[in-house]
């Protein structure tokens, strides 16, 4: 019986230790999306066509880590058939992984932008004060999504959902400004366009660091918020 039980001890250990290594590996790739959005934005507001490049080239090892993660995943649900928390720690870290490549996908969006815009006559200041602004934004939505996921804090997870309402806001603010823009001069058509494309990567963004939240809610609570409105968000999660 003595030798039963260390033999389930070593199990258990061992199922911990990949579940933690999982988890680390999902970590690592959420910094690497946030390096890759930070320098995608810095790219275009620079017009620094060689770190547009550097971004491109590194959404390969986004989408390696995306292919690493999603083995891990399948190997523990294969092998340990988990059950209860750890399952929804497993499926959580799947979805999350989903979300991170996309946000991969969108950097590497707006790093071509950044080569284009690069090769045309300089925009409005005043345009870029709006992808600044929103990057800011949605640049601190994944920051706080991902450290809602390492520490598992319902309440950062609850915020984060919350704030992509604003980000919606702004994001329907500055495209009424750049479309009002491009009619009171048509020369700037080409360019501005090609900021609205940055806008619209970065609102995306914004949506899958909301989607990574609502995967920290879900694996904490078990709670499914995808569609919840905010306030009653709050309550669910109080009532919880």
């Amino acid at each position: 019986m003595l030798q039963q039980d260390s033999y389930k001890q070593h199990i258990s250990a061992q199922f911990n230790a990949e579940l933690e290594s999982v988890k680390n590996h999902l970590l690592e790739m959420g910094g690497l999306v946030e390096q890759q959005i930070g320098k995608a934005v810095d790219s275009l507001l620079n017009r620094d066509s060689g770190l547009a490049e550097e971004v491109i080239a590194g959404d390969e090892q986004v989408n390696d880590f995306e292919i690493s993660i999603d083995e891990e995943c399948f190997r523990i649900l294969a092998r340990r058939q988990p059950a209860a928390s750890d399952l929804r720690l497993v499926l959580a870290i799947s979805k999350v992984t989903t979300d991170l490549e996309r946000i991969g996908d969108e950097a590497s969006k707006i790093a071509r932008q950044a080569v284009k815009a690069s090769e045309e006559a300089a925009s409005s200041s005043a345009t870029f004060t709006e992808i600044r602004h929103i990057s800011n934004h949605v640049g601190e939505m994944l920051r706080h999504a991902l450290d809602a996921f390492a520490r598992l804090d319902v309440d950062m997870a609850v915020e984060t959902v919350i704030a992509d309402r604003s980000v919606d806001s702004e994001y329907a603010t500055a495209m009424r400004s750049l479309v009002t823009f491009m009619m009171e001069d048509p020369r700037t058509i080409s360019p501005v366009l090609g900021q609205m494309w940055t806008l619209r990567s970065l609102e995306r963004v914004g949506d899958h660091a909301c989607n990574i939240a609502e995967s920290v809610i879900y694996l904490v609570r078990g709670l499914d918020v995808r569609h919840v409105e905010p306030d009653e968000l709050i309550n669910q999660v109080e009532d919880k």
